[in-house]
Order: structure tokens, then sequence, then C-alpha cells
């Protein structure tokens, strides 16, 4: 049999593999999973065999074992989680195509699959993190601690401790879902992108700029700090939004009056994202929100991805959304989740809106400014998915 075909049992197809349809590949998972799976440890085998490069390879492992992860059933479960965790050619797969494949199939298993078909997945402690068959079992426990679901079963928390001994980014994120998480991976039809200042005030209370915010504002000195940038953007750009974040942070002489924290204070600050006002001339403002509706909006945008980007998965994109959360904030790592919800509340959030060369607001923008107790540092994270005039503003 040519290691790029199926078993002869199935007679549906004489294709290659990386040619079947998704419908056919559900039939054969759905019909007879062993016999697809067996097609593809063969086909994994002879590629590892020839050589190295077969990304062909790869991509139609890939489908067939998010194909299976998708169908429920104990040995179809099993059978993806060997697929992606030990016969994927690891040579033949780019890094970030591997890392989305492990995530997507963790949540499609999550998704389909019942906890008694996982709970056997997770028998055998690892010895190390850098491991395919690892990941998965972490992007697993990250997606069931979405639902709220596998906390208290022994096995399932025995590999988290485990997990966390060996040091894995995931593992420090709380087993249940907290309070503040409750939009995480839910749609509200009509709740879509904010794209005009009439969608900005009918969900928020506008706060009204005035002349000594603005003041203020031209006394901000900008702080840099790349590490703590990188983290508070990271949500978009792993989700691969069009632009590069802009994470800016800033310090005031003095105290600033909460009521001066406004959009008036904001335009007086040095953002590449409120430069120029292109041809379309629309004020900018700004709106009271909550610590809730911010980690929200930082989760879908690496959740959802970007219109050229991928989504990362609901591991990775609550984790990408605590981090960047605790960047606006400037919390070390080492502060436990509620205290950082506590101290959440002590600060001010706004997210504003500004019709400008970086904001363009046809796909998705977002834009917020955070105020400290001290009321003397401030944090600006804008973001935009539109991929437009790049060779103006870089």
């Amino acid at each position: 049999m040519s290691h790029n075909r199926v078993t002869p049992g199935y007679d549906a197809s004489d294709r290659p593999l990386s040619e079947w349809s998704g419908p056919e590949l559900q039939h054969l998972a759905e019909r007879r999973p062993e016999e697809l799976y067996a097609a593809v440890e063969q086909l994994c085998r002879s590629a590892s065999a020839e050589g190295p490069g077969d990304a062909c390879v790869a991509r139609a492992a890939g489908r067939i074992a998010e194909t299976l992860a998708d169908t429920r059933s104990r040995d179809c479960a099993t059978f993806a989680v060997d697929i992606v965790g030990r016969l994927l050619p690891v040579e033949a797969t780019d890094r970030g195509e591997a890392d989305r494949l492990l995530r997507s199939v963790a949540a499609k298993l999550v998704k389909a699959q019942h906890l008694r078909d996982l709970e056997p997945l997770f028998g055998e402690l690892p010895d190390g993190i850098p491991s395919p068959a690892v990941e998965l079992r972490a992007c697993l426990l990250g997606e069931l601690a979405l639902i709220g679901s596998g906390a208290g079963r022994r096995t399932l928390d025995a590999y988290a401790e485990r997990l966390s001994e060996l040091g894995h980014p995931l593992a420090r994120l709380p087993r249940t879902r907290l309070d503040i998480e409750h939009r995480f991976t839910v749609r509200v039809r009509g709740l879509g992108p904010i794209k005009t200042p009439t969608q900005l005030r009918s969900r928020f209370p506008e706060v009204p700029s005035t002349d000594s915010g603005a003041v203020a504002g031209g006394r901000a000195s900008d702080t840099r700090d790349d590490g703590r940038a990188e983290a508070a953007a990271r949500p978009f750009t792993a989700g691969g939004w069009a632009r590069e974040p802009e994470a800016r942070f800033f310090t005031l002489p003095s105290p600033l009056n909460p009521d001066d924290f406004g959009m008036s204070f904001i335009t007086e600050l040095p953002l590449r994202c409120l430069a120029g006002e292109g041809g379309r001339r629309v004020s900018a403002l700004a709106c009271a929100t909550t610590p809730d509706d911010v980690l929200n909006e930082l989760f879908s945008a690496s959740y959802n991805g970007g219109a050229n980007g991928q989504g990362q998965g609901g591991a990775y994109a609550r984790l990408y959304a605590w981090e960047s959360l605790y960047a606006l904030m400037g919390l070390p790592a080492g502060v436990p989740f509620l205290e950082a919800v506590r101290q959440a509340t002590d600060h001010r959030w706004l997210r504003f809106m500004a019709f400008t060369d970086w904001f363009h607001h046809d796909t998705s923008d977002a834009a917020f400014a955070v105020l400290d107790p001290t009321r003397t540092r401030v944090t600006v994270l804008a973001a935009t998915d539109t991929d437009v005039d790049r060779d103006v503003l870089g």
C-alpha cells in the first residue's frame, strides 16, 4: 500500500490523504477510526524514513488529528492525542503551525469528548516540559479549566501539580474559572467590535474632557519598559493582529485628579496611535470601563485571532490575557490572581477611540488607558487589525 493512501478496507477514495475533504475524513473517523489512524501512522513513519521536510505529510496528519479530536469516542481521542503528541514529524512542521495544531486539538477534544474518555490520557506524569505530548495535556487542562471541569479529579490534579513543579507557564493559571472571566468565549449577538462613537457611548459612560486634564497630560513623562510592553501587547501579537500594538507607560510629577483622567489628558500624550487625523476628522472620546471588560478584550484578541492571524486556543489566550493585565497594572508575576482582581478595582480604566492614521474602524480596534491607585502612573495600550498605510506608520 502506498504510504499516502488509507488502508484497502475503505473504498470511498484512493486519493492521497492530503486531498481528502472534511466530510470524507469525518465519515471514516466515525465508522473506522482505527483504519484512519493506521494510515496516518504509516504516512508519518514513511515520511520520517524518507527524510525531513515533508510539510504535506504534517498538514495531512494534522487535519486528521483535528477530525479525530472532533469525533466523540475514546478511541478517537486516544488516536488524535497520539498523532500530535508522538507521530507528527516535528522536523516537517513549522513551530507556529505546530503550536496552533496542539492548541486546536486540545480545544476540540474538550468540546467533543466526555471527561471520562480524556482522564486516562493523564495517567503517566511527565519528566520534563519540552514535549508535544506534555504540551497537549497542559493545553487540555487549560481548556478544561475554562469550562469548569477537571478540578478535583485525582489523576488530573496530579498532572497539573507536576506541571507546576516543572514550571510550565499554563500551570500558574487557576484550575477553575474566576468570576472576572465570566465573558470568556461568550459571544453576544449585537456586541461585536466597537467601530463608532455611538456604539462606544451606548455601552460605556463617556468621561468629560477637562482643561486641567490636558495640562496634566502635557506634563507626563514617557517611561520605557520593553519587557512590560511586550507582555501588555502579547494578546494582539500572538493573535496575529495586522499592526504592532502600541504599549506605553507614563509617570506624572504629582497625583492626577481622577476627574481629569479623560480624553483631553490622553491626547496630550506622545502616542503614535493619535498622531495625525487623516482625512476623517471625528472627535476622539474616552469612556469609563471595568477590569473584566478589558480582560475579556485581551482574551478575545488572541482567542479569535486577527483577520490574517490565527486563534491561539482558550488556554493560551487566557494566559496572554492575564499577563497583559498584569503588565497594564505593573504587577509582578508572583501576585496571586485574586489579589490582582482586588487591586484592579483600585485602578481607573478607560476605553478610548479616535479616527487617525492609526485607527480606521473597519475591522477591529482596541485602545485602553489605565491610571494606577497612586494616580501618578498611566499605561496606554492600543491595537488595530487594519493593515493600511503600513509604509507610512511603520
